[in-house]
């Protein structure tokens, strides 16, 4: 098989190109142009797809922490510190099944409790309600006394770069990490990835600003666009994973130089082969099993840093 141009927006990983056949067949290119609920059901039809069976001795349980939430707990839990999960999606679609199998597995290679949430989605509910829902689980965790790992993936990134923002400004303490996962963080839309990956599979460039446009967020706002914020230090330390073909691709690495250079501690990923949302392909694609198993050991780490 011949290689894509070095410019082109496509990989040539057969598992991941088998991975964007799928989601073709479930999620049309076009998607973000049919009504909100038909968004929602075809989200919800290609996560079911790529459902899994739980680890074995995993438990889970439905609770409200202010918003509605899922707990996970492997069999074998090695650290008091909490996992806080929030789920992708644009802010538009995903819920707390849309990554149920992911969250389980995540909790169980980092062998750590999880909280998943399940906050208000756009457009019923624009900006801050997604942040301040996520915020409001948080403190409810801070106060049990734990320490928290915050991951995210996608809009779920993007939020949870903004809940460190916003517990540093509170001043809490608790937080002794942070995942990003094709985090959108608040990049300009017009150069970089953006620009070169504008036409990628699985995200463009014009979905990225759907999504921004049905947030309402205000443009000037750091918490929704972490890339904003003028001072990034005394922020947990990071673990920051990208996939090449993704419009989102940059703002990972900006974010993640930025944060080195005032001092954070960061360990970043671009994952050469991959597409937004490869975390659903990590049973498929060689490229996706590496980077989930990186992934999950740097929670651990995290965890168990405690």
């Amino acid at each position: 098989m011949t290689s894509e141009p070095k410019n082109s927006p496509f990989p040539h990983e057969e598992g991941i190109n088998e991975f964007l056949r799928i989601c073709d067949a479930f999620y049309p290119a076009d998607a973000v142009d049919a009504p909100i609920e038909q968004q929602r059901s075809w989200y919800d039809a290609l996560c079911a797809r790529f459902d899994r069976e739980l680890p074995v001795g995993l438990t889970f349980f439905n609770e409200m922490l202010s918003v509605p939430t899922r707990r996970y707990r492997p069999a074998a839990l090695e650290t008091s510190t909490l996992l806080l999960y929030l789920h992708g999606g644009g802010f538009v679609v995903g819920s707390l099944q849309s990554h149920h199998a992911i969250c389980a597995e995540i909790a169980d290679q980092a062998k750590a409790e999880l909280v998943s949430v399940d906050y208000r989605l756009a457009p019923e509910h624009v900006w801050p309600a997604q942040t301040d829902d996520c915020f409001g689980v948080l403190k409810h965790l801070l106060a049990e006394g734990r320490k928290i790992v915050v991951i995210g993936d996608s809009a779920g990134g993007t939020l949870a770069a903004g809940l460190t923002l916003r517990a540093r400004e509170e001043g809490l303490s608790g937080i002794i990490g942070q995942v990003l996962i094709y985090p959108g963080l608040g990049g300009d839309l017009v150069s970089g990835s953006y620009e070169e990956m504008a036409n990628a599979p699985g995200l463009t460039t014009a979905d990225v600003a759907y999504y921004r446009s049905v947030l309402k967020a205000p443009a000037d706002e750091p918490v929704a666009h972490p890339l904003l914020t003028s001072d990034l230090s005394n922020l947990p330390p990071a673990y920051i994973t990208v996939a090449h073909f993704d419009p989102l691709r940059d703002d990972g690495q900006d974010y993640a130089q930025r944060l080195q250079a005032v001092g954070v501690s960061v360990v970043y990923r671009d994952e050469p082969q991959m597409v937004h949302a490869w975390l659903r392909a990590r049973h498929m694609s060689q490229g996706a099993q590496e980077a989930f198993q990186a992934l999950c050991e740097a929670v651990r780490e995290f965890a168990a840093a405690e």
